[in-house]
């Protein structure tokens, strides 16, 4: 059998990605397959790897591969990859190899200190399978590109396959009876003999070791899932009584553990009035350490950047769960109203929760999780013609018109025969869920958009490593480019949008601005026009415009979707001779707030206020008892402030909600010697509660790094950031300089 596979198997395809070795020693012979057998092999008895294979993620392509190996008689391991996580693309290819290959390196010896003679297994072993990552319409999917079953050593027996490292696993199950029998005092001996009494095993046939279990032993001396449960209890408790501000909520099962947890801070909940009215609630992850399902609350600020509302852990993934999460969390949000929108994965008991908790809010699907799933459910039955079906449900998917995805869908399942299959049934029972043509009446704030959906994972990704392995993914001090507008039509509405909306939101504009003159407007009414591409001969949008009430209106529904006008009204527009969007069509949620505004607004009331205290000065020294009420009713006053949250400043808020980016404190601009703008971000306030528990430390290294960066006054009418008590612009004012008593009693 070894003999035939390496005849009829030995393959070697490079990936056009890469322009390095073929393979590790550049051995082996290429070979084509054609596309009509790509898939045919992939069956459930037939688990030879072959070129063109589609795996979901390198998880999957490692259990596949593993499994080839322990049916072969040999062991695998992970070798090299291209690229790094998190930095760029990520790793975009990953080679796994037999654990024979390759060879032992030498090992630096010191004079006169003995070495153990251990002979190393690696013989140089050639066989590999090389998987290379492919996006097709911003999906990610992996793909063989390589393989070679060429061995230069014996392979195991069947019988002993298991004992080699690969093949050494633990199930859950065991896992769980192994941490049950820890606790009653069992040694690792022990558990190795009752579970192969309880399997029903030989002596030794269970697919680990004594050592196995030792080793899972001693990590879990790492982990105590129910103390790590009420230190995170004990942290919120911490924070509340530090900022009241602070909410967090809790839930304990019947044995007296923590079954549900959910915390917000007082910036999250400013954030989400000026930026709640569409959000993604993530429950893709699942922490180890706490054993309980995370969810984060997620929307998008003005600038398009990720910002965190709320977390919660669960213990369950039910009804009863889900239903808590989302009435704690609008508890959290001050009883404001629910989003417009939400959008979630395709969890079913999630999507009834919603339901009955938030009714007027408009639930979607993502569309990226769904089509992650696509090379499992469809590359097997659709062999060859998958690339080209996949295309297809895209195209369906970003259709404007209702009747035209219909139509459409009908003779897609009927061209690729998919009458009977169970998840297009599934499907097009939900579209009302994932279908942009019927959820383009609805607000989602770009959410559904590639860029706002890759900045969106990579946030998720970074707040839920820090959450599972705390100091060790902490996310250091990065420097983010601040995009700069440059004006690229000369029209006189991209110029007035410019000083109106944020950089994230204009660009989004200025793209539809760029591209309205290639559409021509045809007046077919009274206040109606027909837009259509200048290359088309039929099709196109219908666009209604009343400039009396200064209202318009598009057919393909991109202002109500995304909340910017589209090309169509752009093109009505500049034939009507408007020079400026009116304010209706510049939304609150993408403009800009004036810095120059807020700071004249909080300079007028610091004068205000130095006014006022010169004023109670001057009155109360009149007589000794008009100054005794005055100290004891301002002292009262003083304590009073000192007890209000900072960030709970309206202008701070303004500031950071609508003028930065959100998720993140933003020191102020600094040009560096290329002349380019950046700020330094300073990670999110959630990040920081899962780190402090990770790496208990009650101080948060952002906050440290603010306290240096930013001075503030201490001198109490003051209070602001940029500079001291000594270089108080209040201190030099005639109305205190005059008065050393006065400036003695503040």
């Amino acid at each position: 059998m070894q003999q035939e596979m390496t005849e009829n198997e030995n393959q070697d395809l490079e990936s056009s990605e890469n322009d390095t070795d073929l393979s590790q020693d550049n051995v082996g012979s290429i070979e084509e397959i054609p596309d009509d057998t790509i898939l045919l092999r992939q069956t459930s008895v037939n688990l030879v790897p072959f070129i063109g294979q589609r795996f979901v993620s390198q998880d999957a392509a490692y259990e596949f591969y593993c499994s080839f190996a322990k049916q072969c008689g040999f062991s695998i391991r992970r070798h090299r990859t291209r690229g790094k996580d998190g930095v760029g693309r990520g790793v975009t290819r990953r080679d796994f190899t037999c654990h024979r290959g390759g060879y032992p390196q030498a090992k630096p010896t010191e004079e006169g200190k003995l070495q153990r003679n251990r002979k190393s297994s690696r013989c140089g072993c050639q066989a590999y399978m090389r998987i290379v990552k492919r996006s097709d319409f911003d999906v990610p999917e992996w793909r063989v590109t390589g393989f070679s079953n060429n061995h230069n050593h014996e392979l195991i027996k069947s019988f002993e396959v298991h004992i080699l490292p690969s093949h050494c696993t633990i199930s859950a199950d065991d896992k769980s009876r192994v941490c049950m029998f820890a606790k009653a005092g069992m040694s690792a001996r022990q558990m190795l003999r009752l579970l192969e009494i309880e399997k029903g095993v030989k002596l030794g046939c269970l697919p680990y070791s004594e050592l196995d279990i030792r080793n899972l032993l001693q990590s879990f001396r790492h982990v105590d899932n129910d103390n790590d449960a009420i230190d995170l209890v004990g942290m919120c408790k911490r924070l509340k009584d530090e900022n009241s501000e602070f909410k967090y909520e809790f839930k304990l099962d019947g044995r007296n553990r923590l079954e549900h947890i959910a915390w917000s801070y007082p910036s999250s909940v400013q954030q989400y009035e000026a930026f709640g009215d569409a959000i993604l609630l993530d429950t893709t992850h699942r922490l180890d350490a706490y054993d309980m399902l995370l969810g984060l609350w997620i929307g998008v600020d003005n600038h398009g950047m990720a910002c965190l509302y709320s977390c919660v852990l669960l213990r369950n993934e039910n009804l009863q769960s889900f239903i808590w999460a989302l009435k704690t969390f609008l508890c959290f949000m001050k009883g404001k109203a629910p989003p417009q929108t939400i959008l979630t994965d395709q969890n079913m008991w999630l999507k009834e929760a919603i339901a009955c908790e938030m009714r007027e809010t408009k639930h979607a699907f993502s569309i990226w999780h769904i089509m992650a799933n696509f090379s499992d459910w469809f590359s097997l039955p659709l062999e060859s013609h998958y690339d080209d079906w996949k295309a297809e449900f895209y195209r369906l998917y970003s259709l404007e018109m209702v009747d035209e995805f219909e139509a459409g869908w009908t003779e897609m399942v009927d061209r690729y025969g998919l009458q009977s299959n169970k998840h297009i049934i599934s499907l097009y029972a939900l579209r009302n869920f994932w279908a942009l043509s019927f959820l383009r009446r609805y607000f989602f704030a770009g959410l559904m958009s590639k860029s706002v959906t890759d900045s969106i994972n990579a946030f998720i990704q970074r707040v839920a490593d820090i959450a599972e392995y705390g100091e060790q993914a902490r996310s250091k001090l990065k420097m983010q480019q601040l995009p700069k507008v440059s004006l690229k039509t000369g029209s006189p509405m991209e110029s007035h949008a410019a000083t109106v909306l944020t950089p994230f939101a204009f660009s989004l504009l200025q793209e539809e601005l760029v591209l309205a003159p290639q559409f021509a407007s045809i007046l077919v009414g009274e206040g109606c026009f027909h837009i259509r591409h200048h290359t088309e001969m039929d099709g196109g949008c219908k666009v209604m415009l009343d400039p009396q009430q200064e209202l318009i209106h598009c057919s393909c529904h991109q202002f109500e979707f995304l909340g910017i006008l589209c090309r169509h009204i752009l093109r009505v527009l500049s034939t009507n001779n408007c020079f400026h969007i009116p304010d209706n069509y510049l939304p609150l949620r993408w403009r800009l707030v004036p810095k120059e505004h807020i700071e004249k607004e909080q300079s007028e009331k610091v004068k205000i206020l130095a006014s006022l205290a010169s004023t109670i000065l001057s009155e109360s020294a009149a007589t000794e008892e008009r100054l005794s009420f005055a100290c004891e009713q301002m002292s009262m006053v003083l304590s009073h402030v000192k007890q209000l949250p900072r960030l709970s400043c309206h202008h701070h808020m303004n500031e950071m909600g609508f003028n930065s980016p959100s998720g993140s404190l933003m020191v102020p601009e600094v040009e560096d010697s290329d002349g380019i703008v950046q700020s330094f971000n300073l990670g999110n306030l959630h990040e920081s509660l899962l780190d402090k528990l990770k790496e208990g430390n009650p101080n948060s290294e952002a906050g440290n790094i603010m306290s240096r960066k930013r001075r503030r006054c201490s001198f109490p009418c003051c209070g602001q950031f940029g500079h001291d008590a000594s270089d108080c612009p209040i201190m030099e004012s005639d109305s205190l300089r005059s008065d050393g008593d006065a400036l003695g009693f503040l």
